[in-house]
Formats: C-alpha cells, sequence, structure tokens
C-alpha cells in the first residue's frame, strides 16, 4: 500500500534551487531520469552540466535536446563518454575530470542496467558490474575532486547514487556464502537467480552508502553521500523486463520528468541526508532487512568484500579518500 500511495499520491516538489555557478555531473544521462535530471541543473543555472554516458551519439543528441529546451550553450551542457562496463573507461573519466574540471559540486551516480539474462561483464555478472561495483569504483576515484572543491570553494558537494524501493525485495541469499566469497557466488552463473539480481544490487549499494557513511561522517567528512529511490518511472531502464513490467508501467508509473526531481532533491540535499536513504523527496528508512541485525552483518561483509575488490582494480584508492 505505501507503494501503491507513493505512485500515485505523493505529489513531488518542482524543483526550484538555483545551482548558479556549479559543475554538475551526471552519469547515465543519455535518456531517461538522468537526462531530464540534467535537464533541470541546466535550467537552474548550472555553469557546466556533464552528461557522462556509454554512446556518445546519443549523448550529443540528448545535449542537443537539453540546449534546446533551457536554452543553455554547448559550454554549459557536455557529452563525456563514459562506459560502467569497462573498468578502465571509468578510470579514464575519473582522471579527465580530475584534470580539466575545476570544481565538482553535485555528482549524480544514476547509470544502471536492468536484465532477466545473466551475462557476464568485466568479472562479474553485469548487473552487479555496472550498478555496484563499477558504481562505488567511480565513486571513490572521484570524491578527492569533490574534497577538493569543498576546500577551495568553500561548500559542500553532493555525490548521490540512483537506488530503488526494490532493494528490499529480496532476502539476499548471497549473504550464506562462505566468508569472503559474497561477490565470487554473484560471479557464479550456476547459482544465479535473476529474479533477485536486480534488487540486489541495488541492495548492495544501500549498504556502501550507509557503511561509507559510519567510516566517513558528516561532521567530518565535506561531502554529502546518499542514495535516492526515484520510484517506478517511464524510462530505458526496465526495457529488457517483458511485457507484464510494461503493463504495470502503464498503470503506475511516474512520467521520466516527476522521476528526476527526486534525483535532483538528492542532490541537491544537505549534510542531514549523509548516508541516507531518500524517497519522494524526503529521507526515509530503508529496507527492514537493511535495518536489522542480520542485515547490519552483511552490510559489514559487502563493505569489506568491495574494498578488496577496489584495490584490486585500483591499487590506493583509499590513499585520497
Amino acid at each position: 500500500m505505501g507503494f501503491l500511495y507513493s505512485q500515485l499520491c505523493q505529489s513531488l516538489p518542482l524543483p526550484t534551487q538555483s545551482h548558479f555557478g556549479k559543475t554538475v555531473v551526471v552519469t547515465g544521462s543519455n535518456v531517461g531520469l538522468g537526462k531530464e535530471a540534467a535537464r533541470h541543473f541546466a535550467r537552474q543555472g548550472a555553469s557546466r552540466v556533464i552528461l557522462a554516458v556509454r554512446n556518445v551519439d546519443k549523448g550529443q543528441a540528448a545535449v542537443d535536446d537539453i540546449i534546446k529546451t533551457t536554452g543553455r550553450t554547448k559550454e554549459t551542457v557536455q557529452v563525456w563518454p563514459l562506459d560502467m562496463g569497462d573498468y578502465k573507461s571509468v578510470e579514464r573519466f575519473v582522471d579527465r575530470a580530475k584534470g580539466e574540471l575545476d570544481r565538482i559540486d553535485i555528482f549524480l551516480a544514476n547509470a544502471g542496467v536492468a536484465t532477466m539474462t545473466f551475462n557476464t561483464v568485466a568479472d562479474n555478472e553485469e548487473m552487479v558490474t555496472v550498478n555496484f561495483i563499477s558504481t562505488f569504483l567511480l565513486v571513490l576515484l572521484i570524491l578527492p575532486k569533490l574534497k577538493e572543491t569543498a576546500r577551495k570553494f568553500n561548500t559542500r558537494p553532493t555525490l548521490t547514487i540512483t537506488s530503488s524501493e526494490v532493494h528490499g525485495h529480496t532476502n539476499f541469499p548471497e549473504k550464506a556464502a562462505p566468508t569472503g566469497q559474497i561477490l565470487n557466488t554473484l560471479a557464479d552463473k550456476a547459482q544465479a537467480n535473476m529474479a533477485e539480481r536486480y534488487p540486489v544490487s541495488k541492495l548492495l549499494g544501500v549498504f556502501c552508502v550507509r557503511a561509507f557513511a559510519m567510516r566517513y561522517p558528516a561532521c567530518s567528512y565535506p561531502v554529502t553521500v546518499n542514495c535516492v529511490n526515484p520510484g517506478l518511472c517511464h524510462s530505458e531502464l526496465a526495457r529488457h523486463l517483458g511485457f507484464a513490467m510494461v503493463i504495470i508501467k502503464a498503470v503506475l508509473a511516474r512520467s521520466t520528468e516527476v522521476g528526476s526531481r527526486t534525483l535532483v532533491h538528492a542532490a541537491s540535499a544537505g549534510p542531514e541526508s549523509h548516508g541516507q536513504y531518500l524517497s519522494d523527496c524526503r529521507i526515509t528508512l530503508p529496507s527492514d532487512f537493511v535495518l536489522s541485525a542480520e542485515g547490519a552483518m552483511a552490510q559489514e561483509r559487502v563493505w569489506d568484500e568491495l574494498l578488496q575488490k577496489l584495490e584490486s582494480i585500483r591499487p590506493g584508492i583509499l590513499a585520497d579518500l
């Protein structure tokens, strides 16, 4: 009932906050929620809005559309290549951002994938790679740039990860894996439950946003890190999930623009949202499992495995965090 009330009865405010002078990066922004969020940031006066996308041609089409509807310039709204299925692409993107951008005030890690087919990308199942491992590789690599922005410009940047309410739709069966073997279990096609894999990939992200904030609290860390549930929206994300999802979305889904308001709200939020899960443009509680003692134990295991994984991809990744 809470889901139905949220989808059908909640009125989400149109973003009105000024972002004049700020630099904003939105990943997964050639279509859908990311594109509409980028449009809002451009409309709100951001000095630079970067659409980080895998397909540069589609990204350029999105840039042209945003420029047309907001009256901004090509210097303001730009497209940069970023393939979340390729760890080297993530590293190249971050290196470019550190070299070419004087500041990053908002980083919206929105890129994601949903599928019912087991595909190995990089060295894990695709949704685990894109929605979790690459996302946090990107997050931990880009945070030093946001910290630098905070110091140089006396501001508090925000890094937001797009999550989902479905993180609560799994009992996380992989938690039964032996110590240190959760990610390896997720990479095993023979053990994969693809009906739960997208929820699991989003649960892992909620875990690690919370684990990060526990270790780097708002009182001592100059960047706000949070995650946001946009609700069920009309977007490209669920295009591989079958006809039943098409019917459900036709009845219940928010428009893409309305859903994007939740992303803009979270990415504009202050330190009170650090480590928090936001939904319907407010701080809310994550799933009961996340809040349980069992969930807390799983969270610590996932965080430890993530750091070990990221260290193997980029040695010394925590040095400047």
